[in-house]
This record gives structure tokens, sequence and C-alpha cells, in this order.
């Protein structure tokens, strides 16, 4: 099972079908998946800014991590 199939089972479903009951609960899970994406993107951040460091692993890391926001569209 990958990390997302988890992650997915874990929170529930998060897309609307037009029953409004299920939609409710649909809604408070997309809330809480928004919530871990934001932490998630966080951590990445802190990571993204470790990019000019000396250490050669450190700045590796910092530069995946921003790499990855420019081709998610977070930064140019």
């Amino acid at each position: 099972m990958e990390i997302h199939d988890a992650v997915k089972k874990l929170v529930g479903e998060i897309d609307p079908v037009g029953e409004t009951n299920e939609d409710n609960r649909r809604y408070e899970n997309l809330k809480v998946m928004a919530d871990l994406v934001d932490k998630l993107l966080t951590d990445i951040d802190y990571v993204a800014q470790q990019g000019g460091s000396y250490m050669s692993s450190v700045s590796r890391a910092g530069k995946y991590a921003s790499d990855f926001y420019t081709r998610i569209g977070i930064v140019e």
C-alpha cells in the first residue's frame, strides 16, 4: 500500500457527491486533508530554506525541496 492510499483510507473521501449528510462528512475530511497538506508543505519549506548550506547533503535536500516548489507552481 502506498502512503497516499493509506492517508486517503485514514482521512476518508473528500470529493462531494451531492448528498448533504455525506457531503458534510466529506467536507470535514477535506479540512483534515488540507491541514495535513499545510503541515507537510511547511516541513518541505523548512528543508527548502537549507539549500544554501555548506554541507552538501543538506544543500542537496534543500535544492530538491526548492525544485519541488517550482514544479508545483508555488515559486518560480
